[in-house]
């Protein structure tokens, strides 16, 4: 998938649980929004922060292909 951009989107992000602050790597699916994310330390279950589309777009550190497919704005009309 390329972005509109132009450029191949990164696929790797590291989501950070606001509770714990436990940390993992995680592959980001290209085609789909993941809208939950069980953190493994602490078994929080992570959902978007309101006005993102996705968990990476709340607590990764890269935002999801879409968004970055839209040069990183807004979440609407990402999903």
């Amino acid at each position: 998938m390329r972005s509109m951009t132009g450029a191949t989107p990164i696929l790797d992000s590291v989501l950070t649980c606001p509770a714990c602050a436990r940390t993992a790597a995680e592959r980001m699916p290209e085609d789909y929004c993941l809208v939950r994310w069980t953190c493994p330390g602490c078994a929080m279950m992570l959902k978007p922060k309101p006005g993102d589309c996705c968990v990476f777009c709340s607590y990764g550190t890269v935002p999801c292909p879409p968004i970055q497919a839209q040069g990183g704005k807004s979440a609407k009309d990402c999903c």
